[in-house]
């Protein structure tokens, strides 16, 4: 039980409030019950003192006026008149912001457990001519790590012995595994696939890449602030006009019924409303569609976004890499290039093998069941071979031709994909039967087939540059960017490097979206304006690290999101400057000039209120204006 309670703590307070405020709306509109005094002055009471306590506390320390103070005066007025209703509806609003807020940082602490789970608790060590199972904590820069097929890498490190193909998708973005061998760095986190190899460690704990990101993760967090809310800004001098104005009544009339009207009327329930019910609306409009908003701060800044930064693994591509096109030397020998290419690859366990597995039997319909085993054989950086009958079948790329000192009929044709395909930054394989060259393939990550049209659709919705940010080479960076309609983009990035391109457009004065699914995002999804996560093809890492989490791996969302956010932000400001800031300056000018009484105003100020929540709800049912737009993408993606 009380295991329970100190991992829900933070939702006790707000659910009770909420429960006794309307137990309190019903005991006072609908049943009347026998009490020594109103039911609604319990949740004013416990709600008032938390809001006057923190409010207090709030002003010591930040030393300013916030909206809090103004809750305070409403506390004051309302209680005076007998709105305890009132009073206890508006210290809830300011509990259940709060509450969202320290939701929202309990999300860091689940974001950095996460990418600590990434580091493995043991390794091979090399103690004397053996290799021994130690816990990483006995793990020091020098030592020699071992490392098979299947695990992950413990260390940052150079390789000093063996080869192997390394997932570096955790740390570079990159769906792409990579061979590597002697010489060749590898970092924590990152994922063995093939071959053993042996590695000098050089960094550990929080000085390799994985741990720095950690490090950035949190300091990105802790730094970026609480963006300060439209309520505190008109606090800092609606308060002392306030003030200024019952002083001056007081002083004229010498009444302090006008005195208390004004306080009444100024009570700030339709400012404490404005955003928040706002919020709630397209908050529960956006998750029905399958996007979750982090509340009204990243709605506000959303609104404001200028700039949108993606990542290309899993965000612009699919992250998994397909066959996108081949050339076969003599079309009457197809057959013999597919049977080729399934002997070889049939027990491959390189995604790149995986996925010509996977074109064969849902393409070209090749039952693998049917397809012989052979002496399968790994050629660290070039490919595979497999000998079979006394044959040898190989796919592998262009060094196989150089070693053949390739030249024939179809030679210049073969190079010409070759060059045509590694310049899009495809891999380009050849297929050979016994050294004859039979044709050859290219393998990609595909880009979505709805990216271009999204993107084309967020310029009209106002957003001026997008800038494509990825650990892959400029080839390849290069080729997707002119597919998809990207001008700009940075290739070769590192975590940090993502990071640090962030801050330089921020310093620019760019409102920044970053887009991403991977762990490397996530210190660029923390600092960036506004972090959008891809949910179900995404890391818990990323989506915990964003403000904004796509549950689908549909960027057309976004667009959207986006005119939701404007829209939104739209109804906000409406709220408050036309229903919270007019009402209450006719409001007071009637009040001064006795034409209302603190029972009147009282009515008043919760019809301002009622109007509020009114105009918010009108974003439960907002529909983007595009919806067909929308529809024809759903369709294309389908």
């Amino acid at each position: 039980m009380n295991r329970f309670i100190t991992k829900n703590k933070i939702y006790i307070l707000p659910m009770t409030l909420l429960v006794l405020n309307i137990l309190a709306i019903i005991f006072h509109f609908f049943i009347k019950i026998s009490l020594p005094f109103p039911f609604e002055i319990i949740p004013l009471v416990i709600g008032g003192f938390i809001v006057i306590r923190s409010t207090l506390l709030a002003t010591i320390k930040k030393r300013k006026v916030t909206a809090g103070l103004l809750v305070v005066l409403a506390l004051i007025g309302t209680t005076y008149v007998g709105e305890y209703l009132s009073g206890s509806i508006v210290s809830f609003m300011m509990i259940f912001g709060e509450f969202l807020e320290d939701l929202t940082m309990k999300k860091t602490q689940n974001a950095v457990r996460s990418l600590i789970k990434l580091v493995p608790h043991k390794c091979r060590k090399k103690i004397g001519d053996k290799f021994e199972l130690v816990s990483i904590r006995e793990v020091r820069p020098g030592d020699i790590i071992q490392v098979i097929a299947g695990e992950k890498i413990p260390v940052d490190g150079i390789i000093n012995n063996g080869q192997a193909t390394i997932n570096e998708a955790a740390i570079t973005g990159e769906s792409m595994p990579v061979d590597k061998s002697v010489h060749d760095k590898v970092f924590v986190g990152t994922l063995n696939e093939n071959g053993v190899i042996e590695i000098l460690t050089e960094k550990i704990g929080n000085e390799t890449i994985l741990g720095q990101i950690i490090k950035t993760v949190k300091n990105a967090q802790e730094n970026k602030g609480n963006v300060q809310k439209t309520a505190d800004k008109f606090a800092e001098f609606f308060l002392p006009t306030i003030l200024f104005i019952c002083f001056v009544t007081a002083i004229l009339t010498k009444d302090i019924i006008r005195v208390m009207s004004i306080l009444v009327i100024a009570c700030p329930c339709a400012l404490v409303l404005a955003t928040p019910t706002a919020v709630i609306a397209s908050v529960g409009n956006a998750a029905k569609k399958g996007v979750l908003i982090k509340g009204g701060v990243v709605i506000e800044e959303f609104a404001k976004v200028t700039t949108i930064c993606f990542d290309k693994t899993g965000t612009i591509t699919k992250g998994t890499p397909e066959v996108v096109d081949m050339f076969i030397c003599d079309q009457s020998k197809k057959q013999e290039f597919l049977e080729t290419l399934a002997i070889v690859e049939k027990n491959s366990g390189h995604p790149i093998g995986k996925s010509i597995v996977k074109y064969l039997v849902n393409k070209e319909n090749i039952d693998m069941n049917n397809i012989p085993n052979g002496e399968f054989d790994m050629l660290f950086g070039r490919g595979v071979k497999v000998k079979l009958d006394e044959k040898i079948y190989e796919v592998s790329n262009r060094r196989a031709l150089e070693e053949l000192n390739f030249e024939g009929s179809n030679s210049e044709k073969i190079y010409e994909f070759l060059d045509h395909e590694e310049k899009l930054g495809r891999t380009a394989l050849v297929v050979l039967s016994n050294q004859n060259v039979l044709g050859c393939l290219s393998v990609a990550d595909t880009v979505r087939p709805y990216i271009k049209d999204a993107i084309n659709e967020l310029k009209t919705l106002g957003i001026e540059d997008f800038i494509m940010l990825t650990g892959d080479n400029e080839y390849t960076a290069s080729a997707i960017c002119e597919e998809v309609g990207i001008e700009h983009f940075k290739a070769n990035l590192l975590p940090q490097e993502k990071l640090d391109y962030i801050k330089k457009l921020q310093s620019e004065g760019k409102h920044v979206a970053m887009i991403g699914d991977g762990i490397n995002d996530a210190p660029a999804l923390t600092l960036a304006n506004v972090g959008i996560a891809m949910g179900m093809a995404g890391t818990d890492i990323a989506s915990d690290a964003s403000d904004i989490t796509l549950m689908s791996d549909r960027i057309d969302f976004l667009c959207e999101t986006l005119a939701l956010s404007k829209r939104t932000y739209f109804i906000i400001k409406q709220n408050i400057w036309v229903f919270a800031v007019l009402v209450n300056i006719v409001g007071i000018l009637l009040s001064g000039l006795g034409f209302l009484n603190p029972i009147a105003a009282a009515i008043i100020h919760n019809a301002s209120s009622i109007f509020v929540v009114l105009n918010s709800s009108r974003m439960l049912g907002y529909k983007y204006k595009n919806d067909q737009t929308s529809s024809k993408l759903s369709i294309q993606s389908n």
